[in-house]
């Protein structure tokens, strides 16, 4: 029965936030050393078994290409540890002699790990490092279609942590997750901090569960080739970024956009690398098999072949065809090509120049990927400046695949599978999340500059005999006597009458 899963998914979760809890709170007592030894021992292991958690991600979701997720969970433990190695997590971590003050770090506690089907191996292993590395417990709440893909993974780090010396039940998961479960693991009293990676509801409920959360937004990312790019390069990594593992990554490309003067160019390249373009009848036929209702992707297209997609619609190409085309000219929720499509699909839009080009990437962006991504293909460096000051993004990645470029593996970006979106997007942080965002830094400060603070004046009025208060009466009337002397008041002037109208205002006050 459902109702039974439901009870068993509650009552999983419950157990694993309260042995994470336990163990966390040894773990929060080990030295960097410790830390580091066990992260490492970590980072080996998922490394190592990259290829088997790519094939079971595969065999599992039917999403995606295994040699390319071999790639992302290679990034998410290799590339990852190596960025964090040297990062100081326990105890003093900084020292600001000049202002004296120190900065001591604090673990969050046991964070909630919500783990999309898209990368649901790399972003396990790549979670479970940066979370270790700040002395954090973790619990994952996997995507219900790749559970056991992602469970594996997590067992997989948990094992190598445990074996070098950190305690029993530090990484904890959900085998046959719920939404319910998913939801109560949020917002659980025991959990500290939660990692959303998602779609826009699951962001949406992680944001509203009352505890600190990073959520991402969806990367509707367009990709600007301008007329001096080297063409033949630039198309190159698009196509490669495009069709990595079937364009499940949120910062691939989405759609094209190309000055008018080097269009042909740019197509017949694209031709060359496998790009098939479709004709205005079989757009019609893509349309609605992309999204079957405004704004709404269709989940069966995501992660699959050009070719499948194209079999799906009815629409006949070549067997080496690697991404589907259509030109494009209008921007909208009712309008397939222009949405987020993770999937090796592309909308084509034509430019007259780079004004042009920014006002339909800024319309891209408005549709549905505020804060994320944008790719740009140029020699011009005042062009790449230009759109790095307008574009409202958190990350420009230039002369590079999207893809790649933004988690960090082609660029000096930080490694990292949460890309947040900023103010742009309703994130709270623009950062590639790693480590140092799961810690909390103390700061130890001595006075180093002296304040004088003046005493107030004192200021005494008669005392009623009754109440033993200040007399409003006599108050009022050493007031007066006080603004009549100010201005130099003669015998003409009514005193009773100012009385009076000073205690009305004083009634009003």
């Amino acid at each position: 029965m459902q109702l039974d899963k439901d009870l068993q998914a509650m009552q999983e979760m419950r157990d694993a936030v309260k042995r994470a809890k336990a163990a966390q709170s040894q773990f929060q007592a080990f030295s960097q050393q410790d830390v580091d030894r066990i992260v490492k021992a970590l980072a080996d292991a998922a490394f190592g078994k990259a290829f088997e958690l790519a094939s079971l991600a595969v065999e599992e979701t039917g999403l995606g290409v295994v040699e390319h997720k071999v790639i992302k969970n290679q990034v998410a433990s290799r590339d990852v540890y190596a960025s964090i190695r040297d990062l100081k997590t326990v105890g003093v971590i900084n020292e600001f002699r000049d202002k004296k003050i120190i900065e001591l770090a604090a673990p969050f506690g046991v964070i909630a790990g919500i783990v999309p089907t898209t990368n649901p191996t790399s972003t396990a292993i790549f979670t479970s490092l940066i979370a270790l590395k700040a002395r954090n417990a973790i619990v994952f709440s996997p995507h219900p279609s790749a559970a056991k893909c992602t469970v594996e993974a997590a067992r997989i780090c948990s094992r190598a942590a445990v074996a070098a010396g950190a305690p029993e039940g530090l990484i904890g998961w959900i085998t046959q997750p719920t939404m319910e479960a998913t939801e109560g693991l949020m917002k659980h009293a025991d959990i500290h901090l939660i990692l959303a990676t998602g779609g826009s509801a699951l962001v949406k409920a992680a944001y509203s569960s009352g505890k600190p959360a990073y959520g991402v937004g969806p990367g509707n990312v367009p990709v600007y080739i301008e007329k001096s790019a080297e063409i033949a390069k630039a198309v190159q990594r698009i196509v490669d970024s495009k069709t990595f593992d079937h364009g499940t990554i949120c910062a691939s490309e989405q759609a094209v956009v190309v000055d008018r003067v080097i269009r042909e160019m740019v197509m017949r390249e694209f031709k060359n690398q496998g790009a098939y373009f479709l004709n205005e009848e079989e757009k019609k036929r893509l349309e609605p098999l992309i999204s079957p209702a405004p704004g709404k992707l269709n989940s069966k297209i995501v992660g699959r072949s050009a070719k499948a997609i194209a079999d799906m619609a009815g629409v006949h190409v070549p067997s080496e065809t690697r991404l589907l085309i259509a030109e494009e000219s209008q921007i909208g929720r009712d309008v397939p090509f222009s949405i987020e499509k993770l999937a090796p699909v592309f909308a084509f839009y034509t430019a007259a120049g780079w004004e042009e080009a920014a006002v339909i990437c800024e319309q891209l962006l408005d549709l549905g990927g505020r804060g994320h991504t944008l790719a740009l293909h140029t020699t011009d460096d005042e062009i790449a400046r230009t759109f790095a000051l307008r574009m409202p993004v958190s990350r420009i990645v230039v002369n590079t695949p999207s893809a790649l470029g933004a988690v960090g593996s082609t660029t000096g970006l930080q490694p990292s599978f949460t890309l947040g979106c900023g103010s742009f997007g309703g994130n709270i942080t623009s950062d590639n999340l790693t480590a140092h965002h799961l810690m909390t830094v103390k700061r130890l400060a001595y006075g180093i500059k002296q304040v004088d603070i003046p005493k107030p004046a004192i200021q005494t009025y008669p005392v009623s005999k009754s109440t033993g208060q200040p007399n409003q009466e006599e108050r009022i009337a050493e007031f007066v006597n006080l603004v009549l002397d100010k201005v130099g008041a003669t015998g003409h002037v009514d005193k009773a009458t100012v009385i009076k109208l000073v205690q009305q205002v004083m009634a009003h006050i």
